[in-house]
């Protein structure tokens, strides 16, 4: 008997974040590949780290970058400045660069995404500036506290009609508001 899986895929609103190390590949080339990889751990730890404090998902990395998937778009934003400010830190000589797009998304199989708020954000990072954050005017409705958001100049991105607006964003978002429950159940009494 054959059994066959119907895997349902759904639309769902999803702040996607994609990052990339600007200059990876002549660093490798310059120090090494031990060196690049020893960099290259560095950088995830501080991803994971921030990304489990500012409530968002690694979706997947990306060799020398990542894309991370948040239901909150300030969550996002938040987690992206925060990594933007302590990447400059942990993984110099080599900048961040990140794109960030808010939309409906096909959730394609249980784990991975599929949509324009994807591919935005994807070429949005691509076009982005060293220590460069672009967000489309869309997505500066709900800006969190410390961050200002800085036009740019339209830009015209692969497979979108015409010229997006963009903006920068800039500054130091507030600390996390929530407490990591996951030692919760070493307290005692536990009932």
């Amino acid at each position: 008997m054959n059994a066959t899986h119907i895997l349902v895929d759904m639309r769902v609103p999803r702040t996607f974040v994609f990052l990339d190390l600007s200059g990876f590949t002549n660093y490798t080339a310059a120090f090494g590949d031990d060196a690049a990889g020893r960099l290259l751990s560095a950088f995830r730890t501080i991803v994971r780290e921030i990304a489990s404090d500012r409530g968002v998902r690694i979706a997947k990395w990306l060799g020398d970058g990542c894309m991370v998937v948040s239901v909150d778009q300030g969550d996002g934003i938040a987690f992206t400045l925060d990594l933007e400010s302590r990447a400059a830190d942990v993984c110099s000589p080599l900048t961040l660069r990140a794109g960030i797009a808010t939309g409906y998304a096909l959730l394609f199989e249980g784990d991975d995404y599929i949509g324009s708020a994807v591919n935005m954000a994807a070429r949005l990072c691509d076009i982005a500036e060293p220590y460069e954050v672009l967000i489309p005017q869309m997505g500066l409705e709900r800006l969190p506290e410390g961050i200002q958001a800085d036009h740019h100049d339209p830009v015209a991105l692969a497979g979108f009609p015409g010229v997006i607006e963009v903006f920068a964003l800039t500054g130091t978002p507030s600390p996390p508001d929530r407490n990591d429950t996951g030692e919760l159940w070493t307290r005692a009494p536990f009932i």
